[in-house]
């Protein structure tokens, strides 16, 4: 990839990114290609491929009995970054929305495993939204799992930020109840009202503010050979990854890739990748934190 920033407009610098993507991915690309994704004339579909080929003439050729333009063996990509999560990003976006909001013309036999995702109620994720933007605190009515709180409940919070554990999307806000900062899953919020002000700012919730170095390795009891090939799925350098990671989501982060289960566990197939420094971060995440707010400004 050339290391030049580009001076040409924006929308001609997407569209020759689209030529090379296509080349890279799918082999080939004609003027169709360009004008059924972009809107553009023929004319100008043309003139975008006359360009790619004065910038990367050796990548592709053109093919008179296919009219299409096909991607060489000396191919090098110049505009973009080949990413395989990108691409499969690409592929997951086809099959669960369109494959018109996707660079791709070629969709292989796939399918993906379905997730139970959460409703969401818009016009609540869009109050939760509001009071984040504008610093207000909310009323909500929020369906805990508590059992000491088996019912819905009315609850005062001042949210400052959304987040995902990649399955389920929460909001991190002080608790005018709890007095601390908490997370509040929204599909839980049966109701919500914007109230006042802010309570607290997110510079205050130091878990949401710091972050930790967690270091991940093959699990030891694998053998040589195993943990290698661990250690190539996930790019470990030196047999060992660095994840930094936010302390207020390092809880999901253990449950999502399973590294809570057991250390006991007896076929370390089931757990492959162990947080080496896990102690050390454990502590770092949940050291006890003063807080700097007056309990009267929870009430």
């Amino acid at each position: 990839m050339s290391d030049t920033p580009s001076r040409r407009p924006w929308g001609v610098q997407r569209r020759l990114e689209f030529i090379e993507f296509r080349l890279y991915w799918e082999g080939q690309i004609n003027r169709g290609d360009i004008s059924d994704v972009f809107g553009v004339s023929t004319p100008q579909a043309s003139t975008d491929l006359s360009a790619y080929k004065e910038l990367a003439s050796e990548n592709l050729t053109y093919d008179a009995r296919l009219k299409v333009y096909l991607a060489t063996k000396e191919f090098k990509p110049k505009l973009i970054e080949p990413d395989a999560n990108s691409y499969l990003s690409q592929l997951h976006a086809a099959l669960r929305e369109s494959p018109s909001e996707t660079w791709l013309s070629y969709i292989p036999d796939i399918d993906l495993m379905p997730i139970p995702f959460r409703k969401m109620n818009p016009i609540i994720l869009r109050k939760l939204l509001t009071a984040i933007k504008d610093k207000r605190s909310l009323e909500i009515l929020y369906h805990s799992m508590n059992n000491q709180r088996p019912e819905p409940i009315r609850r005062s919070i001042s949210p400052h930020a959304l987040a995902s554990d990649g399955l389920r999307w929460h909001i991190r806000a002080f608790c005018h109840i709890d007095h601390k900062f908490k997370d509040f899953i929204v599909s839980r919020c049966r109701d919500c009202e914007l109230t006042g002000a802010s309570v607290a700012e997110a510079q205050d919730d130091w878990q949401w503010q710091e972050f930790v170095d967690v270091e991940l390795i093959p699990n030891p009891k694998l053998s040589p050979a195993q943990q290698k090939t661990i250690a190539l799925d996930y790019e470990m350098d030196g047999g060992k990854r660095i994840m930094n990671i936010r302390k207020a989501l390092f809880y999901y982060f253990e449950k999502r890739l399973r590294f809570d289960i057991s250390k006991d566990v007896d076929q370390p197939k089931e757990k492959p990748v162990i947080i080496k420094n896990h102690d050390r971060v454990s502590k770092a995440v949940h050291r006890q934190a003063i807080s700097t707010l007056p309990k009267e400004a929870c009430e």
